[in-house]
């Protein structure tokens, strides 16, 4: 049976409970990734036309819904006759 064996200090010198994670701390690759592609202007166009699409539904919907989550207080409430105790 093989036992792993400790460093002369009695611990381990790094507390990495697997040996594969401290192994890969030490890789470095030498291959660099290929450098990204730049967006075209069409590109950069429709995010600006989607970004502005949706900030306008937002707003818009704001717009529209803000009459009815108001409180209309110029009527007066109509009560109904059981709650006047007739």
């Amino acid at each position: 049976m093989f036992l792993p064996q400790l460093p002369l200090g009695g611990a381990p010198s790094e507390p990495v409970p697997f040996a594969f994670v401290a192994e890969a701390d030490r890789f470095r690759s030498n291959v660099t990734p290929p450098p990204r592609q730049r967006a075209s202007a069409g590109q950069m166009a429709g995010r600006w036309l989607l970004a502005l699409t949706i900030v306008a539904g937002l707003v818009g919907s704001l717009v529209l819904g803000m009459p009815a989550l108001s409180v209309n207080r110029s009527t007066p409430t109509q009560q109904s006759q059981a709650s006047q105790g007739h």
